[in-house]
């Protein structure tokens, strides 16, 4: 697929196979375009890398971090569950809206916590509101362990960011889905893999190996859960509800 993009014009332009379209620039088909073309550039240089919170790495992309953080308002559950703790970012931004809102805490769940970043988090004034716990997400020990720490009738989150596999996520989703209630949502990070295939740190099995493809399965054989983008509570712009997200296809709400 090629696209060029003509300022001078104002427009768009999409050459794929046989078929050829042209679209002005204040249109959400050239918005939409444009965007997929700034994702892959901003995967191959490393754009996420780039961003902290409060003082930590947060290797989000910042539209998804924007569009979390209103869906945990609107929530504002008591416990938030996220499988992957890296440098504690994530941790530290949901930490953070916890604080604001004066409720909630926060499960960091990685299979190995280095022991720098561990001590940054446990010296951060928001480690109050966190609990790390290190092992493999899907060990039945950990799964436990975090479900221990969830009080009945507590409305919970779970986000998964951490071994991206299909096996992997898939895994999460049946042991994790059961924690989440009723109303929330259990997030499948980063299916933006799938559409990466060629670009630099991918790989060729992403095409399938990848939590889209997770998430795909385990609806198919969870009837309690649908694939659901939260809406946004404003936008006056022309765009709908497209989503510049790493994300894509990952929110499954919990509908019963």
């Amino acid at each position: 697929m090629k696209i060029s993009v003509d300022f001078d014009k104002a427009v768009v332009e999409i050459e794929h196979e046989e078929q050829y379209s042209i679209y002005p620039l204040n249109t959400k088909e050239a918005f939409n375009l444009i965007s997929k073309a700034w994702i892959r550039v901003g995967w191959d240089t490393k754009y996420v890398y780039s961003f902290t919170w409060m003082g930590r790495p947060i290797i989000q992309l910042p539209d998804d971090v924007f569009r979390i953080q209103e869906v945990i308002y609107q929530l504002k559950p008591d416990v938030i569950i996220e499988t992957g703790v890296a440098h504690g970012g994530s941790l530290i931004f949901y930490a953070s809206l916890c604080k604001a809102m004066d409720k909630g805490r926060v499960i960091g769940i990685d299979i190995e916590i280095r022991e720098h970043n561990r001590k940054a988090i446990e010296e951060h004034e928001l480690n109050k509101f966190i609990t790390l716990l290190e092992g493999s997400s899907i060990d039945p020990i950990i799964v436990n362990k975090a479900k221990s720490l969830i009080k009945p009738d507590e409305t919970v989150l779970v986000i998964l960011d951490s071994n991206h596999s299909k096996e992997h996520v898939l895994s999460e989703l049946i042991a994790y889905s059961p924690m989440v209630t009723p109303g929330s949502y259990i997030v499948a990070t980063d299916g933006i893999m799938k559409d990466l295939i060629g670009a630099p740190r991918s790989h060729p099995d992403w095409e399938w190996n990848n939590p889209f493809e997770a998430a795909k399965e385990f609806l198919s054989k969870n009837s309690d859960f649908q694939m659901f983008i939260p809406e946004q509570p404003f936008n006056e712009g022309l765009i709908d509800n497209f989503c510049v997200t790493y994300w894509p296809d990952g929110w499954l709400k919990k509908i019963r």
